[in-house]
């Protein structure tokens, strides 16, 4: 027998989803990405310049790091002061490709919008609610840009937005939290643009093999959920929020 979710969710539910603007005072984009348990400050930094193989090209560059607290879990791990580790790299490598799917190109001039997401709290998903923030973080930056004349037009042509799906027991289930993470059979990260196409699947049989009728099922789980995730981006865009970054800066 199944074992009901801990939080009493629907199995194509999503957790608590809050994504608020402006989280950080001081940078040209920032959203605090909580899903449920999870939280994730993004923080989006405009420098002047580009890495040296895009000089002047006129082009821009768009980049990620992630990194997770100390004390984001249960126990306190060590900071990853030299050079990130794999599972790291890993990460801030999807989370930079999935927001530069925000663009059609890098014609914004030579300017490095640097993409930083830092877990304070994990409970399963870091990486899906810090592309989710990541993208929301990414326009207000944007829109920075073009407030304070660096710009004359936003390049962003679209958001992105991301979500976990397993399967538990037999059971396809959306946005898993850790304890569900640790008995997936089955764990898959989707990426989606708000075009509703897809940027990036990473799925795996963790504990087994999967058949074309889970995958399909997994897929139109994630599917739905990230429609509800961009309905959260596009609510969270259209309030004004006056700890965004200033056109005085």
């Amino acid at each position: 027998m199944t074992e009901p979710r801990s939080d009493g969710r629907a199995i194509d539910a999503l957790r608590s989803i809050a994504l608020e603007r402006g989280a950080s005072r001081y940078a040209e984009g920032s959203c605090l990405s909580s899903f449920g348990g999870t939280r994730v400050l993004c923080t989006v930094s405009v420098e002047d310049g580009v890495p040296g193989w895009k000089k002047g090209r006129g082009e821009g560059w768009l980049t990620a790091e992630y990194a997770m607290l100390p004390r984001a879990t249960h126990t306190r791990s060590q900071r990853e002061r030299d050079k990130p580790q794999g599972r790291t790299q890993e990460i801030q490598r999807l989370i930079g490709r999935s927001v530069r799917a925000m663009l059609d190109d890098f014609a914004w001039g030579e300017f490095t919008l640097k993409v930083d997401c830092d877990v304070m709290q994990a409970d399963g998903g870091t990486r899906t609610a810090a592309i989710t923030g990541a993208s929301v973080a990414v326009v207000d930056a944007f829109d920075w840009m073009l407030r304070t004349g660096r710009i004359k037009a936003s390049p962003v042509k679209r958001r992105v937005a991301a979500v976990s799906v397993g399967v538990i027991d037999g059971e396809p289930r959306l946005d898993l939290d850790y304890a569900e993470d640790v008995r997936a059979g089955v764990d898959m990260n989707v990426v989606m643009s708000s075009e509703g196409r897809f940027v990036e699947v990473q799925g795996t049989g963790e504990h087994g093999t999967f058949g074309r009728g889970e995958l399909d099922a997994l897929l139109g789980l994630a599917e739905r959920g990230i429609a509800q995730l961009h309905a959260a981006q596009a609510a969270a865009l259209a309030v004004a929020s006056t700890t965004v970054a200033g056109d005085g800066r």
